[in-house]
């Protein structure tokens, strides 16, 4: 459909439909250890953004991101999403890797509410779990057991299970923690290449360099939303004072602000 714009009232305006909401939270309240894990906490994602979620250890993301899969239980708020158009990459430490299953194993699985409990899957499953594999640049290590791949390469296999579940939205939940530089980019390629076939990605990490510089939409979170918006709005030193207090550090030099985040003395993230 051609895209027509007109100005009315000192305001673009065009006949592009709005991007469809995936995922709406209203009020979000999750209790964790007898605290508020996370409290008032609202924003809407649309289809195909690429959306970062940063904060300091234990302010709330991975209970955010766990609440969004239907893993917690919130105690006020609503989260508005369809669960079969989420596809899930969990925190490395929470898979049991000694699981004696091949990487193609582990993709078919994202097809199990298509094959049916107790029934075999056949060729057409199979050559979804194949084409899923393709797209992750993982089909020649299919066989191989899944403990045995390196850091990047089984956040790629979970990567491809979302995709053979058919997800049209990637939750993933700090994918880039445990990994070296070269994976990671790697990694990145991947979710950019998929992002740009239409593919909605919502991702919790600590690396802020990659969080401004590799996604349109960052949400800052410490237990509240502390800002919600475009890399460039958000990565400034009032926002990330406010994200860090006194884990922040920032230098100016007049072109640019260059941030260091102390951030290593938590364990709950």
């Amino acid at each position: 459909m051609a895209v027509k714009t007109e100005v009315a009232n000192g305001k673009v305006q065009s006949n592009m439909p709005p991007a469809e909401a995936v995922l709406t939270v209203n009020g979000l309240k999750v209790i964790y250890d007898g605290e508020p894990a996370v409290e008032e906490i609202n924003f809407t994602i649309y289809a195909g953004e690429r959306v970062a979620v940063i904060g300091p250890n234990g302010a709330g993301k991975s209970t955010l991101i766990k609440a969004i899969m239907g893993l917690l239980q919130p105690q006020a708020g609503r989260i508005d999403v369809d669960p079969a158009r989420l596809g899930y990459v969990p925190q490395h430490e929470g898979v049991d890797w000694d699981f004696p299953v091949t990487v193609r194993d582990v993709v078919m699985m994202g097809r199990i509410k298509q094959i049916g409990w107790l029934r075999l899957p056949g060729m057409a499953h199979w050559r979804t779990v194949e084409a899923a594999l393709e797209r992750v640049g993982m089909a020649d290590l299919a066989g191989r057991q899944i403990g045995d791949l390196s850091g990047g390469q089984r956040r790629r296999a979970f990567i491809a299970r979302a995709l053979a579940q058919q997800a049209d939205t990637l939750v993933l939940d700090e994918p880039f923690s445990g990994v070296d530089a070269h994976a990671q980019s790697s990694l990145m390629d991947v979710l950019e290449s998929l992002n740009q076939e239409g593919m909605t990605i919502i991702l919790s990490t600590h690396d802020l360099g990659l969080a401004f510089s590799r996604f349109d939409r960052v949400l800052a979170i410490n237990t509240t939303l502390i800002a919600d918006g475009e890399a460039k709005a958000v990565y400034t030193p009032e926002v990330l004072g406010q994200l860090y207090g006194g884990q922040l550090a920032t230098w100016d030099n007049g072109r640019q602000v260059m941030v260091f985040v102390d951030d290593h003395h938590c364990e709950e993230c």
